[in-house]
């Protein structure tokens, strides 16, 4: 819909942000906007003339960062993705990072006991989907906000971590789980595997238009569907080939790719999926036709301690350790809450994308990286951060319907 020549800049960023990638726009802006300035702000030069040359680690757009940037950025994105599901529903999830922590602790545990490493994996997966749905229980059965039982999740969870951790640290030195950080997916794989996410995504976009058609729902011109698919293949492949001309795609970063794949399926592709937005956007409207409400919010809690889970399978394979300090103590939570929200997932619940969450996590990412290869204090890089948030709570509150919903 094309706005009247009369709408105020409120109104325009309204209809903008109603659209199915109306979120996708302010985070890509703001990213470019990143690496714009970062990348101009460091001597890129320096790297044209030597590749070789030790400074290169001091240049933000080289393919050296831009790897470690990936791979700083997965946990965030890991967990971001996870606490979009609950944030589709109008509520949070404070324990995610604890969650996390919880989960590599007893990965770490278990390697140490003997427990082969896929195993231990598993089970730590089946730990987080309790866990977490454990306090979705609470939410939708007990009737206890989300903010309480998850805060309660996040010291409980803190204290289970330092029981199990009675030293602040575990080297995790198992080989299976040290390969999720370590494996490097060749070339031609990462190419190959880039090409089949695009074709996914467009499958998905064009099974979306039919279920549209058959409804009888407004529906998306070719042009938009398949610039958007085209927009999508230009991001994938340029990161797939910047990370291959340093090295190669880490096989995490598959692994993140995949679970968002399977996550966005979901939300975007099922029955499930549908009753999600459909709870966050009016829970009592959801009730009355028939949505089991209660199973929603416990699915979703359930697949946020999933998702906490892989992310702390991912930072104890990437660091080859677990602490306490780098989960529960230090600012892994906030910077997931938001990546989510920069992303452009409502606080309001109902509109979000978990895609977005991915870029959210690397807006993040980019912002502190840039900030620590300018010499910045970690003062300054958390009065950036909050800035940014601030910012994009902002432009979520404006760009809401003023009717809002009923909750």
């Amino acid at each position: 819909m094309v706005p009247d020549a009369g709408s105020s800049f409120v109104d325009r960023l309204r209809e903008l942000r109603q659209t199915r990638f109306g979120a996708f726009v302010p985070v890509l802006l703001a990213l470019a906007a990143i690496w714009s300035y970062f990348g101009l702000a460091v001597p890129f030069w320096e790297y044209l003339s030597d590749p070789d040359a030790d400074s290169i680690r001091f240049i933000f757009l080289s393919p050296r960062n831009i790897y470690n940037l990936f791979m700083q950025s997965a946990v965030i994105a890991t967990l971001a993705v996870g606490i979009t599901i609950v944030l589709l529903l109008g509520d949070i999830d404070l324990s995610a990072a604890a969650t996390a922590g919880v989960c590599a602790a007893l990965l770490g545990v278990l390697v140490l006991a003997g427990v082969p490493g896929w195993m231990a994996c598993l089970i730590v997966m089946a730990v987080g989907i309790v866990m977490g749905a454990a306090q979705g229980l609470l939410v939708a059965y007990v009737g206890i906000p989300s903010f309480v039982v998850t805060l309660a999740g996040l010291l409980g969870y803190q204290g289970l971590m330092q029981k199990i951790l009675p030293t602040g640290n575990l080297n995790v030195g198992d080989p299976f789980v040290r390969s999720i950080a370590r494996v490097l997916i060749p070339d031609s794989w990462g190419l190959a595997l880039a090409a089949a996410l695009v074709v996914f995504v467009a499958v998905m976009s064009l099974r979306r238009q039919a279920r549209r058609r058959e409804r009888g729902l407004e529906l998306d011109t070719n042009l938009a569907i398949w610039g958007q698919v085209a927009f999508f293949a230009v991001l994938v492949f340029a990161a797939v080939i910047t990370m291959n001309s340093y090295r190669s795609v880490p096989l995490m970063i598959f692994l993140l790719v995949a679970a968002t794949a399977a996550v966005g399926w979901v939300t975007t592709s099922t029955p499930f999926g549908r009753s999600i937005f459909a709870v966050g956007g009016n829970a009592e409207s959801a009730r009355r036709v028939g949505l089991n409400v209660r199973r929603v919010r416990v699915a979703a809690f359930g697949i946020v301690g999933l998702m906490a889970a892989i992310g702390g399978i991912f930072g104890a394979s990437r660091f080859g350790s677990v602490s306490y300090t780098a989960f529960a103590g230090g600012s892994l939570l906030l910077e997931s809450i938001g990546a989510a929200v920069i992303g452009g997932t409502s606080l309001f619940g109902g509109r979000g994308s978990v895609w977005n969450a991915i870029l959210g996590a690397l807006v993040i990412g980019s912002l502190g990286n840039g900030l620590d290869l300018s010499g910045a204090s970690a003062a300054d890089k958390l009065m950036f951060s909050g800035a940014i948030l601030l910012l994009a709570v902002a432009i979520d509150a404006i760009s809401r319907p003023t009717g809002g919903t009923a909750r």
